[in-house]
């Protein structure tokens, strides 16, 4: 039987990208991304969330504003980067989106603490020189990723909280807003209802349904080949003691480095403090030359999961290849490259 040239070439073609051509069909019907072979001319991948988001409790209207809200968030973040904006541009630009919707759980649509407060975080990373800033605990600041952003760039620290955070963004010239900027009716009954499951023999916070992993975040890469993340959030519902989860301790909520890959994370912050989870998918692609899929599955769907944690992570290797991977029921989530654009919110990859 003679073999026709064409499938020669394609076993060819198929065997340099080293993968089988039944390998080539698993990941067809998985429905994975097909991994880029040359660096992307960009790319952006966004996510506003994970946790416990069911469609059975969305309306069509809230299902469909979240969309709305994705692909606008991704519309200013590759506008930026089609016109050859530079990654950290890109970044700060789409997480202020997001932190001005009351949608998600990061400036304006802030969870309130156990005593009735708004506490923002967030952090930013530049994956060119790795240098990386920071703001916890912050009140009055509208737009906290601009915060990390000007730590980064404006200081020799890489961690500010409180006050102290305050004053150096006011310095900068950066919009500060009243508390009661934060207040959206929504959370605040959110919190009650915190409050009123503590009181009930089984109102563990697990048990809350308004317990979920409210974060948004961003990694880009821009036509320089430069990676940049950023985070931000408004924490967990009903927190207390000042509490800080995993945005801004970098290398737990957010890493960027452009020789492996950039991320942002969203979940149970003290699970991804304790496994180092941005910076780990970093590590597994250097030391162990995985690929940023196989390093995200890893962590979140066996090491992640088998420690207990719940959540999720964007992510972006230095080619532009996209990874959204999350263990929780959904994660609001899209990712756009040059003819490529998806948004999604529930369980189905």
């Amino acid at each position: 039987m003679t073999i026709r040239p064409f499938i020669i070439l394609s076993l060819i073609l198929l065997a340099a990208c080293g993968q089988t051509p039944q390998q080539a069909d698993a990941a067809e019907t998985a429905g994975e991304k097909a991994p880029v072979a040359e660096r992307a001319g960009y790319a952006i991948v966004i996510h506003g969330g994970a946790g416990t988001i069911l469609k059975e409790n969305m309306t069509p209207e809230r299902e469909q504003a979240y969309m709305d809200a994705l692909n606008a968030a991704l519309d200013i973040g590759e506008g930026i980067l089609k016109k050859g904006g530079s990654s950290m541009d890109a970044v700060e630009q789409t997480v202020i989106y997001l932190e001005n919707s009351p949608l998600f759980n990061a400036g304006k649509g802030s969870v309130f603490t156990h005593e009735g407060k708004n506490e923002l975080d967030a952090s930013f990373m530049d994956g060119a020189t790795r240098n990386a800033g920071a703001v916890g605990g912050v009140t009055v600041v509208k737009n906290p990723i601009q915060a990390a952003r000007a730590v980064m760039e404006q200081s020799v620290h890489v961690l500010l909280t409180g006050k102290g955070a305050e004053q150096f963004a006011e310095e900068q010239g950066l919009e500060i807003v009243g508390p009661e900027y934060f207040y959206t009716e929504d959370r605040w009954q959110s919190l009650q209802r915190a409050k009123a499951a503590e009181e009930q023999p089984t109102g563990a916070l697990s048990s809350n349904p308004d317990h979920k992993f409210g974060t948004v975040g961003c990694v880009a890469l821009d036509k320089a080949g430069n990676i940049a993340a950023g985070t931000s959030t408004g924490g967990m519902t009903n927190k207390r003691y000042n509490r800080f989860g995993d945005v801004p301790v970098i290398g737990a909520g957010t890493y960027a480095n452009n020789a492996t890959c950039g991320v942002s994370c969203t979940g149970h912050g003290e699970y991804f403090i304790r496994y180092a989870v941005a910076y780990d998918i970093s590590a597994l692609m250097e030391y162990k030359g995985l690929s940023l899929e196989e390093a995200t599955r890893h962590v979140i769907h066996e090491k992640l999961l088998e420690a207990g944690g719940s959540g999720g992570l964007i992510a972006l290797d230095k080619l532009g290849n996209v990874s959204l991977e999350f263990n929780s029921p959904g994660m609001y989530r899209g990712y756009a490259r040059p003819g490529e654009r998806e948004v999604g919110i529930y369980g189905e990859k």
